[in-house]
């Protein structure tokens, strides 16, 4: 007969470092659908996620190769681009008939002014209400890309894009 205690296993996607359970509770307890800022190397996703016993549900999706339809030229994982895809996916979740949510950053540390943040900006720019802090919003240079290598030709593309998601908005 063993005295030792049982050995408990913790979840696989906790073992593995995906997801922090205590997070994710408090996250759902707010009723609220979450707004799951998601960055790759050379990429940008949001989402708008809702709860399921099931299996969470996506409710409305934007990746940053939707801005190269839309005709965007730059780099696809910066400031600019971070924020054109929070503002699309802020425009379909409008049109959804979304109208607030829970912002989801996962297990990337909390950096003011960051690519996440930037996302924020543009879901709050298109109507979406999420409890957040002014001061971890990017300033209006950088959303614009005045800290790029081609500023004059970043913010013409920027405006350009920014136009036709508001207009697809509409």
């Amino acid at each position: 007969m063993s005295s030792s205690k049982t050995k408990v296993v913790p979840f696989r996607r906790k073992r593995e470092g995906k997801t922090d359970y205590k997070k994710r509770m408090k996250l759902l307890a707010s009723k609220k659908p979450r707004l799951v800022v998601r960055k790759s190397l050379k990429n940008f996703s949001a989402q708008i996620i809702e709860y399921d016993p099931k299996g969470d549900k996506v409710v409305v999706s934007a990746h940053s190769r939707e801005l190269i339809k839309l005709g965007w030229k730059g780099y696809r994982r910066n400031v600019p681009a971070a924020y054109l895809v929070g503002l699309l996916c802020g425009a379909k979740a409008k049109a959804k008939g979304i109208k607030e949510a829970v912002l989801d950053i996962g297990l990337y540390p909390s950096v003011k002014g960051s690519v996440l943040y930037a996302a924020l900006k543009g879901v709050l720019d298109a109507g979406i209400e999420v409890p957040h802090d002014e001061s971890v919003l990017p300033p209006e240079e950088r959303l614009i890309g005045a800290h790029t290598k081609n500023p004059e030709q970043s913010k013409k593309n920027y405006e350009e894009v920014k136009e036709k998601i508001l207009k697809v908005k509409k």
